[in-house]
C-alpha cells in the first residue's frame, strides 16, 4: 500500500467514477484502475463494486476509505505544522459557527481574517451544536465557535468571550413600568427565540410565573422578534452584540437586566482533544481580539492566547 493508492481510492469515492477520479488525480484511467486493483489484491478485499452505470464502495471498502481519508488529512497536517513552526501560517482551515452567534461576529471576522491571513484557505459554515460536535469528532471541521458548556468526551472547550443579555420592551410595556423590574414581566407577554437555549433560559429565569399564560411564540431570529414586539407589544431577550443593529428609537426600548438572573451567555471555541495546530487556532482568537470589545473577551485569551 502506498500514498498514491490511498489518494486514488479517496478520489474514486468522491467522484463515483474512475474516469473523473483519474482526471482529478491527473493520471490515465488504466493507471488508476490498475493501482486500485493491485491494492485490492494486496488487502484481499474488494473496495469498490463496479458496473457499467455506477461505482459504489463495498461495506469493507467504506471502512477502508474512511481510514484513507483520515490518513490523507494527517499527512496534509504534517506540512501545515512544519509551515507554522517556520512562522508561515497557511493551509486549509474549516471553522463552524453556531447560528445564534454567526450574525454578530462573521461579517467583521471574515474581513479581518482575509486581510491578516491571506495564505489560509478558510471555510466557514453554520452548524447547530449537536452537528458541530459530531463534525469535530469525525475530523470534518477543525474548530467550532458556539455557546459554552456543551462539551462531550473527546472535545476540548476554550472560553472566548462573554456577553450580557438585555431586555427589549415594547413602548407600551415600559411606559407602564417607569422603573424596570424583571419580576414584573408576565410570562404570557414574552416572545422567545426558537432553538436558542441560552436566550430561553435567561428569559424564563426572571418571569413572574412560568406557569401562567400560554402565548409563548417562537421566532427564528432576533430581528423577527423585535419586529413582532414593535407591532404587538410584549418583550424579549437580546444579546449585547445585537444593540448596534437597533435604530435610535428602538434603543429607547432596551433595559439592562439586574439582580440574580441568567443575564449573560458565554461563547467558547471547541476543538478535538488531540488537535495540535496551535498557531492556526490563535489566528481565530487574534482576529476576534481585533474587533471585539476587550471587556467581553476572556482574560486568559487576551493575555496568553491559546496554548495547547
Amino acid at each position: 500500500m502506498n500514498l498514491q493508492q490511498i489518494r486514488y481510492i479517496v478520489a474514486v469515492n468522491q467522484h463515483r467514477s474512475f474516469a473523473k477520479a483519474a482526471e482529478a488525480c491527473d493520471v490515465t484511467q488504466p493507471t488508476l484502475s490498475a493501482m486500485i486493483v493491485k491494492l485490492e489484491e494486496e488487502l484481499d478485499v474488494r473496495i469498490f463494486k463496479r458496473n457499467n452505470k455506477s461505482v459504489e464502495p463495498t461495506i469493507a471498502g467504506k471502512k477502508i476509505i474512511r481510514q484513507a481519508e483520515n490518513a490523507l488529512l494527517e499527512i496534509e497536517r504534517i506540512g501545515e505544522i512544519v509551515a507554522e513552526d517556520k512562522g508561515k501560517i497557511s493551509g486549509k482551515f474549516l471553522l463552524s459557527v453556531g447560528p445564534t452567534i454567526a450574525p454578530y461576529i462573521l461579517p467583521k471576522f471574515i474581513r479581518h481574517y482575509r486581510k491578516d491571513y491571506p495564505l489560509v484557505d478558510l471555510t466557514i459554515n453554520e452548524l447547530k451544536m449537536n452537528y458541530m460536535l459530531e463534525a469535530l469528532l469525525h475530523d470534518e471541521i477543525d474548530a467550532g465557535i458556539a455557546i459554552s458548556d456543551n462539551c462531550v468526551d473527546g472535545i476540548l472547550e476554550i472560553p472566548l468571550y462573554t456577553e450580557r443579555f438585555y431586555v427589549y420592551l415594547a413602548e407600551t410595556c415600559w411606559r407602564k413600568l417607569p422603573v424596570f423590574k424583571p419580576e414584573n414581566l408576565e410570562n404570557e407577554n414574552m416572545w422567545i427565540m426558537k432553538d436558542a437555549q441560552c436566550l430561553r433560559d435567561s428569559a424564563f429565569s426572571f418571569c413572574k410565573a412560568r406557569g401562567i399564560g400560554n402565548r409563548i411564540y417562537e421566532a427564528g431570529s432576533i430581528e423577527t422578534l423585535i419586529r413582532i414586539i414593535d407591532e404587538n407589544g410584549g418583550y424579549t431577550i437580546i444579546p449585547e452584540m445585537h444593540l448596534p443593529f437597533l435604530s435610535d428609537q428602538q434603543r429607547q426600548n432596551v433595559r439592562r437586566i439586574d439582580g440574580d438572573y441568567l443575564s449573560q451567555r458565554r461563547v467558547s471555541l471547541y476543538i478535538k482533544e488531540d488537535y495540535i495546530r496551535q498557531r492556526m487556532l490563535n489566528t481565530i482568537t487574534d482576529t476576534l481580539k481585533s474587533f471585539m470589545p476587550k471587556e467581553m473577551m476572556s482574560e486568559s485569551i487576551m493575555k496568553f492566547g491559546i496554548r495547547l
